[in-house]
């Protein structure tokens, strides 16, 4: 089936499968169900089934999932099999979290480009990477054929970055600025904002 076909919320859960599975192979487990799936996640195994079978057959009645055969086929699905090089805008105190988390490793994403349009910071490094002027993104992205890029800049700004980025080729940003991005048809958005999230879970309290 075409992954246009495939529903958006599917798509998502198949990263916290992901997740799950690395934990039980980290574990030396090597044999999974989607019950077991599902009562680790609090999702139903009607439902994890149903999810997988957009994509084909993965398990046996009776026998389940082979975790590491599971596990190369997500990531084939959502094409973390190789490693993307992303860029990092903004490096504020968020972005300088975000540059140093070392979740990235070995889950299918590499922050090769880092930019930045304070003075004070442009030509500093961090661990491995030289900051770079942010007067240089779209050339720069369009010579490294950047796909990926994550927006951590004040809100004011992270429109035009990504305009910006998107001029170069972009095909998908992570954004941490406290706004909603717009973006054409073909360009994927997601945002992160700690606080709206908050301020989703205080409506129950």
């Amino acid at each position: 089936m075409p992954s246009a076909e495939v529903p958006d919320i599917v798509v998502g859960r198949l990263p916290i499968y992901l997740r799950a599975l690395a934990f039980m192979a980290a574990a030396g487990q090597e044999i999974t169900s989607s019950h077991e799936l599902g009562q680790k996640l609090g999702i139903s195994s009607a439902q994890i089934r149903k999810d997988l079978s957009h994509f084909g057959e993965f398990g046996k009645q009776g026998t389940g999932y082979r975790i590491s055969h599971l596990q190369e086929q997500i990531k084939r699905i959502l094409k973390v099999s190789q490693e993307w090089e992303v860029a990092l805008i903004g490096i504020g105190d968020l972005g300088h979290a975000v540059a140093r988390y070392n979740g990235f490793k070995n889950r299918g994403f590499h922050i090769a480009l880092l930019f930045d349009n304070d003075p004070a910071k442009i030509g500093t490094r961090l661990g491995d990477l030289e900051v770079l002027d942010a007067a240089r993104l779209k050339e720069t992205l369009a010579e490294r054929q950047i796909k990926i890029v994550m927006i951590a800049t004040p809100a004011g700004d992270a429109q035009s970055v990504a305009d910006t980025c998107i001029e170069a080729g972009v095909k998908a940003i992570l954004n941490y600025a406290p706004i909603s991005l717009t973006a054409p048809e073909g360009v994927r958005v997601q945002h992160l904002d700690p606080v709206a999230y908050l301020q989703w879970m205080t409506y129950y309290l």
